[in-house]
């Protein structure tokens, strides 16, 4: 499968396409021999009359000391119509399009979304991970509730999580990686387990915000570039 499937799809078929890959995918994390770069990926959107647009950023940070290796972005009109649960499809194309701008080639990847915590276990980081051949992380900042199954509230302590589980099975996990700040959710993506899932995020952490640096330095430029592509392009 290809990028250009990605446009112009049904429901019934967006659905089949996320099933068929499910089935392929690794929760382990023995193909991770070292992780010297992470990138942080996240996009923004805006309107311009009845069109959609979006920016991608993606940032690369150095393992060991944690500073910015380079910054890529792309941006553009989303032709893919929002999906419930299928949101991978309009976010694909522009991610893949920035990953192509890159410099390094990352040894990880972690998106700003879900990965295996979705009903279809097919978040962003899950689907972003068959084209990106590389493990992949979800840190989402919100709750996606699945089959109206609530989390529990981790006791309030730093790197305090609680599992999150539906239908028996662990979907990924709330982790406060601060104490007295909400926590966040996590879950594996492909070719990682949640415990280096919960290891990589929780080691990204620092003083300044209880968001793993990737996604947040991502985040700020993705609300960066938005805001200067809007006064260029009206």
């Amino acid at each position: 499968m290809n990028e250009q499937t990605l446009n112009n799809l049904s429901f019934s078929e967006a659905i089949l396409i996320q099933n068929e890959l499910s089935r392929k995918i690794v929760l382990s994390a023995n193909g991770i021999t070292s992780v010297e770069s992470v990138a942080g990926v996240d996009l923004a959107y805006w309107k311009v009359g009845d069109e959609e647009y979006a920016v991608c950023c993606i940032v690369v940070l150095d393992e060991r000391t944690k500073r910015t290796i380079e910054s890529k972005y792309s941006f553009g009109k989303v032709e893919v119509p929002y999906i419930p649960g299928c949101l991978a499809f309009r976010e694909l194309p522009l991610i893949l399009e920035t990953v192509k701008k890159l410099d390094t080639i990352p040894d990880l990847y972690m998106f700003d979304g879900n990965g295996y915590l979705h009903p279809r276990h097919m978040g962003i980081a899950t689907h972003a991970s068959f084209y990106l051949n590389k493990p992949t992380i979800g840190v989402a900042k919100s709750y996606y509730k699945i089959d109206d199954v609530d989390f529990v509230m981790p006791v309030n302590e730093k790197n305090a999580y609680t599992d999150i589980i539906i239908s028996g099975e662990i979907y990924g996990r709330a982790l406060r990686t601060v104490k007295d700040v909400r926590p966040i959710f996590i879950s594996a993506g492909n070719y990682i387990d949640l415990d280096t899932t919960m290891k990589i995020v929780c080691d990204f952490v620092d003083k300044e915000s209880h968001i793993p640096l990737p996604t947040r330095l991502a985040d700020i430029e993705t609300h960066k570039m938005r805001k200067e592509l809007q006064i260029i392009n009206g």
